[in-house]
């Protein structure tokens, strides 16, 4: 379970960075301290509705992933960090057509919705 929160904090922290906020503007997005927020991304075991509160400060969203589908999840956000950060994803000639509709909606049929 400590993974769990450590690696959930991990990347909260690592969002605050990507969207070059200080842990002090995190008081204007949420509404707790610099402190608060601090002891939170070191060691915090925070509630739901903190960190649903987070997310939102951050521009993110909480989602629980299957296990099961975690790491197609990942590859997913792996290759959208690629593509926007310039580097280009050319599709297969083979599977032209199916990249097409996953790069209209690179989640589809991810978590075994419908297509």
């Amino acid at each position: 379970m400590s993974f769990i929160v450590n690696s959930l904090l991990e990347q909260i922290k690592k969002r605050r960075i990507a969207l070059a906020l200080k842990q002090h503007d995190m008081m204007l997005r949420v509404g707790i301290s610099r402190q608060q927020y601090q002891r939170l991304e070191s060691k915090g075991n925070p509630r739901l509705d903190t960190l649903e509160l987070i997310a939102k400060g951050l521009k993110s969203e909480l989602l629980l992933v299957p296990q099961e589908k975690l790491n197609a999840v990942l590859a997913v956000l792996a290759d959208d960090n690629l593509s926007s950060t310039g580097a280009p994803t050319k599709p297969s000639q083979s599977t032209k057509e199916k990249s097409k509709s996953l790069t209209d909606d690179p989640w589809q049929g991810l978590l075994g919705e419908n297509e």
